[in-house]
């Protein structure tokens, strides 16, 4: 990317120049040429796709691979980012920046390997990343072990200058539970070590530059350390992000130092969740592990190996390992396993024994409550679509006991997170609230149990829709209380008596949940039913006349009508419906003579997206006996373009739902009104 600032009248980037055989950066400030071209670099495509920017050749990825594998890969200074007086300096690098850059010689290296069988890490993917050091810079490294290394210095400080005035001295560790000048010195050298491994996130090779706001992403701006083409490295020694004392300071707000009283105590424990003691009697929220999604002991090395450095004589049993224990952990790796299929048994099992452990120690008159923030959709069946993670989980809850009672829609995940920049990223974690099942629950038939889903799953799904909750979410939601009929049962048997899965009980959940959505169409007008079915074959593209005109008689409206609505243009033998940004911007409801729910679902998207909130709540007032089934349209238009991988237009509607709740607030406030309109 050669963009370095795009905020509005401070617009700076970098232009590369070609010299004979070399090349150079310098940096101009102001709106390129072209500023598209500016932001993709040298990049022509997804992944490893890339130009050389002195031929203008393409480059395959898999020779930039085989390339970076050799050790053939390196970096260049395309810019330096300065403090001035209250805004940011961009200066062109000069070959004396570059070799002071390179100069540094750190006293020791990370060295230990990183595992290259996970899709996690960046090793996973064929590049050059061997070891945890290979993430970082020479000067970064220096920084690093350097302060590392001066953790321990500190400590012996603070022992010496606290023995001075602690009547008691105790030498018991912390590790020893000790309370004297030797656990307190420790104590403090913890937090800094916390403080060193914040640093480390912001002060990688993994690292990119934010130009919206001219400062550092992180490392782990996801659950996983990608590839990464241009990066920042930040100055320690400021005071801002990726600097030392920033990271001291978040450290101290974040473990309440500054606030906590002196009184306080903390204690953390480790155990197996299948022979804990913790739970019993007690009340239970967890947060279980998510099949093959993340691999955490895999990405905890990152941190691991610098922590070491500083605390291993303070916990030396935690890190007696040169990294960390990964057999146990409850993830379904194949490539611990051999193959897939033990990964899977293993999860299962162990997924079912910490159940079950959970199970018979809680109180048994409050809930377990398990968040999972999953998506559901990954593989197609015969009998409709299941994931394979949630099937194994949700078989594990089953078998050991619990019956799920219902689930709770909670707005968790930021939308600012790497994994949320997208249509189909959830916005909330689902919170599946479990009992255990009683003893005496009877068995039932596949059509018993069909019945009963089909009654009590439609007015779930419309409460969780009221609620507010986004459509990227209505199918993962979807499970609890469909979830709950299937498990009240000790079992749920095909007529050939044999019992039915998780699998096909979650394919059932999916496909009454795809007839309820098509079924709310019946609550829309004749020229939305009309537009619903045309967009789920063409969408804001053209079709012919003719077909238009036969559907129309199906749906009881007619092409002309359609576009005295507004929502469609005709011409030359062809038609299509108008996109939000087409719509008009004075468009005023109560002048329209043939509103639509299409046009009032359509008008809020384009108001929200050049208004806000406010903007739409404006509209949404005015509209206000439309209001609940026009989120019931956009709902269902949602579920129309992730089911065809139509992401952008996935996209508006599910910002829209997931605005909801404070357009409506928005709009009631501003009538000065306290019950809810809509």
């Amino acid at each position: 990317n050669f963009m370095l600032s795009t905020k509005k009248g401070k617009e700076a980037w970098v232009e590369p120049i070609v010299e004979g055989r070399d090349y150079r950066f310098e940096v101009r400030v102001g709106l390129p040429p072209d500023v598209e071209a500016a932001k993709a670099g040298t990049k022509i495509g997804h992944g490893a796709s890339f130009r050389c920017v002195m031929s203008e050749t393409p480059m395959a990825p898999g020779y930039l691979k085989s390339e970076s594998m050799a050790g053939r890969t390196g970096s260049r200074l395309m810019a330096i980012v300065a403090e001035g007086d209250r805004e940011r300096l961009y200066l062109s690098p000069l070959t004396e920046h570059e070799r002071t850059a390179r100069s540094a010689e750190p006293p020791w290296k990370p060295d230990e390997p990183m595992n290259r069988d996970t899709t996690n890490l960046v090793s996973g993917r064929g590049y050059g990343f061997f070891t945890w050091a290979d993430l970082f810079t020479e000067r970064q490294l220096t920084a690093l072990a350097t302060l590392s290394d001066l953790v321990g210095e500190a400590r012996g400080r603070v022992v010496h200058d606290a023995e001075q005035g602690w009547r008691a001295r105790s030498r018991r560790s912390l590790h020893e539970n000790g309370s004297g000048p030797q656990a307190y010195a420790e104590s403090v050298s913890v937090y800094l070590a916390f403080a060193i491994s914040k640093m480390s996130d912001r002060g990688s090779t993994i690292c990119t530059w934010f130009t919206e706001r001219d400062s550092t992403r992180s490392t782990f701006a996801r659950q996983s350390i990608p590839m990464t083409w241009d990066y920042a490295e930040s100055n320690v020694f400021l005071d801002g992000t990726g600097s030392f004392r920033g990271a001291v300071e978040w450290t101290a707000e974040s473990v309440g130092a500054l606030t906590m009283p002196m009184d306080s105590v903390g204690v953390a424990g480790q155990a197996d969740a299948a022979q804990q003691t913790i739970s019993t009697n007690a009340i239970v929220s967890t947060d279980p592990p998510y099949y093959d999604n993340i691999g955490y002991a895999d990405l905890s090395d990152y941190f691991f190996v610098w922590l070491r450095s500083s605390l291993r004589s303070v916990f030396p049993d935690l890190f007696a390992t040169l990294a960390v224990p990964k057999a146990e952990e409850l993830v379904a790796a194949a490539y611990r396993h051999g193959d897939r299929s033990k990964a899977e048994t293993f999860f299962l099992t162990g997924m079912e024994r910490a159940m079950r452990r959970i199970a018979e120690q809680a109180r048994p008159s409050l809930p377990v409550t398990i968040y999972y923030a999953f998506k559901q959709s990954e593989t197609k069946q015969e009998t409709g679509i299941t994931r394979t993670g949630w099937e194994t989980f949700l078989s594990a809850l089953i078998r050991s006991g619990f019956a799920i009672t219902g689930t709770w829609p909670m707005r968790t995940e930021l939308s600012n997170r790497m994994v949320g920049m997208g249509a189909n990223a959830l916005a909330s974690s689902i919170v599946l609230v479990c009992r255990r099942r009683p003893e005496d629950a009877r068995v039932a038939g596949r059509n018993e149990f069909v019945d009963a889903l089909k009654e009590e799953l439609p007015p779930a799904l419309l409460d969780l829709q009221k609620a507010g909750i986004a459509p990227v979410d209505l199918a993962q939601a979807a499970i609890g209380p469909g979830m709950a009929v299937f498990s009240r049962y000790r079992s749920v048997n095909q007529v050939s008596g044999e019992p039915l899965t998780v699998r096909e009980g979650l394919a059932f959940i999916n496909l009454v949940l795809d007839e309820t959505l098509e079924e709310q169409e019946g609550d829309f007008d004749g020229d939305t039913r009309w537009a619903v079915a045309w967009f789920t074959q063409y969408h804001f593209e053209e079709g012919e006349f003719g077909d238009a005109e036969t559907l129309s008689k199906a749906k009881n409206t007619s092409v002309a009508g359609l576009v005295e609505a507004g929502i469609l243009v005709s011409g030359g033998g062809r038609v299509r419906l108008l996109r939000p940004e087409e719509l008009p911007a004075d468009w005023d409801p109560w002048k329209d003579r043939r509103l639509t729910v299409w046009e009032v679902v359509h008008h809020l998207v384009r108001a929200l997206h050049t208004e806000g909130e406010m903007g739409a709540a404006r509209l949404l007032r005015k509209v206000r006996a439309k209001g609940e089934v026009a989120r019931m349209l956009a709902h269902r238009l949602y579920a129309v373009c992730d089911r065809q991988q139509r992401a952008a237009e996935a996209h508006a509607y599910n910002t829209l739902v997931g605005s909801w709740s404070e357009i409506a607030f928005l709009a009631r406030e501003d009538r000065g009104q306290t019950q809810p309109l809509f």
